[in-house]
């Protein structure tokens, strides 16, 4: 479970997030939209405070965190309640796959070699890489160094994973093998926060679909509320222009 209330976020004089409130059930998969500056990058990472809210209150599982009075040690206990998945991969270059899954194991979980490999080894089959354990990241496509990515996540056994526009930074032709292990993931009941910009995967993998603007969540709903009938003007005139200018309606029939 994911709670935040009033999370404010300002960078110099520019307020990005304006007092967000939201809740998201355990289990429940909520995809984040909206126009590039809205906000949705900089809202995940005050979630697991690699951005410090300025106010407000982030609470995973039973976690709770007051933005204000946040220390390192409340930190630390929130952060080991998620894992994060990067737009860049966010991949130790001089370490293998195998290592760089087992990584967050051994540092973070305090777990012995022997189980971190066992386990590590697990999550990179899960994600279709068992055969790229001993490549280093330089030798993988941008596809593959993605699913290293998740796969580090999934080891952590995390509450929440938090997925930060997470194709991105692929080629086109790349895309879909990495949404196709973020779905599979979906189908298992793991919580699951994802800032996209793919429609129609945003369509079929939610429960809820926010769409935020000006550092505010503008409306929310499901994914057939928001992409056949919008109540709010401005996510009809964002989803109309994702569509290239055709009516919202085509957006329900059509993939990316």
């Amino acid at each position: 479970m994911i709670y935040l209330q009033g999370i404010k976020k300002s960078f110099r004089n520019q307020e990005v997030l304006k007092g967000i409130n939201l809740t998201i059930e355990k289990g429940k998969v909520v995809t984040i939209l909206g126009p590039s500056g809205s906000g949705k990058s900089t809202l995940l990472r005050c979630i697991n405070f690699l951005e410090k809210p300025d106010e407000g209150v982030v609470q995973i599982g039973d976690v709770r965190v007051v933005a204000e009075k946040a220390n390192k040690k409340d930190i630390m206990a929130l952060r080991k309640q998620s894992a994060m998945v990067f737009q860049h991969y966010n991949l130790f270059a001089h370490k293998t796959v195998l290592e760089n899954v087992m990584e967050g194991l051994i540092v973070a979980k305090k777990m012995k070699k022997a189980e971190a490999r066992q386990r590590s080894e697990q999550v990179l089959e899960r994600v279709g890489l068992s055969d790229k354990l001993n490549y280093f990241p330089s030798q993988l496509s941008g596809g593959q160094q993605q699913r290293v990515g998740i796969a580090r996540a999934l080891a952590l056994n995390p509450e929440v994973i938090l997925f930060d526009e997470p194709t991105s930074a692929l080629d086109p032709e790349l895309v879909g093998e990495v949404l196709a292990v973020i779905k599979d993931i979906a189908k298992e009941g793991i919580t699951m926060l994802i800032v996209t910009h793919e429609m129609q995967f945003a369509r079929e993998v939610s429960d809820q679909v926010l769409f935020m603007d000006g550092g505010v969540i503008v409306e929310k709903g499901s994914p057939m509320e928001i992409f056949t009938n919008p109540r709010e003007e401005r996510t009809r005139k964002f989803l109309k222009r994702i569509a290239g200018g055709l009516p919202v309606h085509w957006i329900q029939k059509t993939a990316y």
